[in-house]
């Protein structure tokens, strides 16, 4: 006997994490950043810590105006790479948003030392780093 799933998508229907990856850039790419949250978060769902799927979520959720939700995702984003300098500027990006500027300055110098040569990393560092007093 068959049994009915409670699941309104069988197996079988479920897109894979990498056809919700292509569809969420796409959304992305045609500047549909809200429903590319929406799809890039059923990819994060079905292959967690992925850093090729948090960095255009965080990206799309940033884009979309969810800025502590961005914010969330770009934190993961550095948990499962915490190298990544523009993780570090991204994240800095949403918690300027959140009016957390004392955060936004630390991983701002962090985007910097690791990636010293980025001069868009210094430009936002600038702006958020007080003048050296003297």
């Amino acid at each position: 006997m068959l049994q009915r799933s409670d699941d309104p998508l069988d197996d079988a229907d479920r897109e894979s994490a990498y056809a919700l990856l292509q569809r969420g850039l796409a959304l992305i790419k045609s500047r549909h950043h809200a429903q590319a949250a929406i799809v890039l978060q059923r990819a994060a769902l079905e292959e967690p810590g992925k850093g090729s799927i948090l960095e255009p979520l965080g990206r799309a959720l940033h884009h979309s105006g969810q800025f502590e939700r961005a914010r969330e995702t770009f934190e993961a984003l550095l948990d499962v790479d915490p190298s990544a300098h523009w993780a570090h500027f991204a994240l800095a990006a949403s918690l300027r948003k959140l009016d957390r500027t004392a955060e936004a300055r630390t991983h701002l110098r962090l985007a910097v030392a690791l990636c010293p040569s980025s001069s868009l990393y210094r430009q936002a560092l600038a702006k958020v780093d007080p003048p050296p007093q003297g």
